[in-house]
C-alpha cells in the first residue's frame, strides 16, 4: 500500500511518530527542569500529550514546540487542580470526625458520596456560590461578577452553605 493509498489517521499517526522522535525527549526534559517534575510524573504528562496530539492530530502547526508544552502545561495544571480538589474534600471529611470514624465506618466512596448529597442538597443560590468558591477556585470578586451578585452576598452565601454542610454532616 502506498503512502497515498494509506486512510489519514495513518498519515496523521505517521506524523506524530516523526514529531515523537524528534520532540519527545525535548519535552521530557522541559517538563522536569521547568516544572522540577519527578521522572514519572514528566513520563506521564509527556504520554498524556502525545495521547492528545494522536487523537486529534493538528494540522500546520507552525510552532510545534510551543504546541507541545502547551498541551502539557494544561495537563501539568489540571493534574494539580485535582490533586487539590482531593484534598480539600480530604480536609473537609477529617474536619468532621463523626464522619469519618463513624461507628458503619464509612469508606472513601461512601464519605464521597455523603459529601457530594450534602452539596447537592443545598438551596440552588448556596451551591452555585460554594462550588464555584471551593471547587473552581473562583474569587469572590470573580464569583460576583459571574452570577451578577454583591461581594457581600457572595460571602453571606457561601457563610450559609458551609454551616448548612456542618450541619448535615454533624448532625
Amino acid at each position: 500500500m502506498s503512502a497515498a493509498d494509506k486512510p489519514p489517521q495513518a498519515h496523521a499517526a505517521l506524523e506524530v511518530e516523526t514529531w515523537v522522535e524528534r520532540d519527545g525527549q525535548w519535552l521530557h526534559r522541559l517538563l522536569r527542569r521547568n516544572l522540577r517534575l519527578a521522572p514519572t510524573e514528566a513520563d506521564d504528562i509527556v504520554q498524556e500529550t502525545w495521547l492528545r496530539v494522536l487523537r486529534a492530530p493538528p494540522r500546520d502547526i507552525a510552532h510545534p514546540r510551543a504546541f507541545l508544552s502547551r498541551i502539557a502545561l494544561n495537563l501539568f495544571r489540571d493534574g494539580r487542580r485535582r490533586e487539590r480538589l482531593r484534598r480539600e474534600k480530604q480536609h473537609l471529611l477529617a474536619a468532621n470526625d463523626s464522619v469519618v470514624t463513624c461507628p458503619q465506618g464509612l469508606h472513601e466512596q461512601e464519605a464521597d458520596r455523603l459529601l457530594e448529597q450534602v452539596i447537592g442538597d443545598l438551596p440552588e443560590p448556596l451551591r452555585d456560590v460554594f462550588v464555584l468558591s471551593r471547587f473552581r477556585k473562583m474569587t469572590n470578586h470573580d464569583i460576583a461578577r459571574h452570577l451578577g451578585i454583591s461581594v457581600k452576598t457572595v460571602e453571606w452565601r457561601i457563610g450559609k452553605a458551609v454551616e448548612q454542610c456542618m450541619t448535615k454532616l454533624l448532625g
